[in-house]
């Protein structure tokens, strides 16, 4: 885990340091820095995930709720197993359900492929032009990401990223996205997250960055009241109109 310096009983008290800009100064001048979630904001994992999902509730012949994914979507599965799903409580069992479901997803993944989202290619290159650093801050598993990046030939592209495995407290608890923007070497206020599920959108709004909303998996006019933009498409978005969020104004 990142800060393995500090444990886990000081995590809360560590979060509260990095959003009061304690690590770095209230007063220090900034850059600009780009948070992405990962599934459903860079690529189009929503199916596969869902399918993993079936495939072990058929292994361990256990139910899935109605709107199960929907209701646990950007949360961790050690959240989702034993409070949405209700399967077990015993944390034992749920590390070995949790771990065997990504498994089972990359499987599908390897299986079937997925899609990086439209606009997410032009729109990283205009950040790399700018000199723009980003990060991935998601409740996913690093080898999900890994895999996907090697699925799709992208290693390399997303070296910066924080996941399930380096936080002790899931979305949508801030404590992901202040570890990007530690890691980024930026204050919370100058970062930009894409989300597309509200508990990361209420991660990132507790860690006091701004968020545009990306309309994947909720419909923008749903999206609209909970951030400060809404987009399609990333690439939707100029530096320009980042800039434009941190310094406070919103965008047309």
């Amino acid at each position: 885990m990142l800060y393995e310096d500090k444990p886990p009983a000081d995590v809360d008290a560590f979060i509260i340091e990095l959003s009061c800009g304690g690590i770095f100064g209230m007063n220090a001048s900034f850059s600009l820095g780009v948070i992405f979630d990962w599934d459903g904001v860079i690529i189009d994992s929503s199916r596969q995930h869902e399918t993993s999902w079936e495939l072990l509730a058929a292994e361990v012949q256990r139910e899935l709720p109605p709107d199960h994914f929907v209701l646990g979507f950007g949360k961790k599965n050690e959240w989702i197993i034993p409070n949405l799903l209700k399967w077990t409580a015993v944390s034992e069992d749920v590390a070995r359900l949790s771990l065997r479901k990504e498994a089972l997803y990359r499987e599908v993944v390897a299986r079937d492929g997925l899609n990086v989202l439209p606009g997410v290619a032009p729109f990283v290159e205009r950040l790399r032009a700018a000199g723009i650093s980003f990060c991935v801050g998601s409740s996913t598993h690093r080898a999900n990401i890994e895999a996907v990046l090697d699925r799709l030939g992208m290693q390399g592209v997303f070296n910066e990223r924080v996941t399930a495995e380096d936080v002790t407290h899931g979305k949508p608890h801030p404590e992901v996205f202040l570890k990007d923007a530690h890691r980024l070497g930026l204050p919370p206020q100058a970062c930009v997250v894409f989300e597309d599920a509200f508990a990361g959108i209420e991660a990132a709004k507790a860690g006091g960055m701004k968020v545009v909303g990306v309309a994947t998996t909720h419909p923008a006019e749903v999206l609209r009241p909970k951030v400060d933009h809404v987009v399609h498409r990333l690439d939707e978005l100029s530096v320009a109109d980042l800039q434009q969020l941190v310094e406070g104004g919103r965008l047309s």
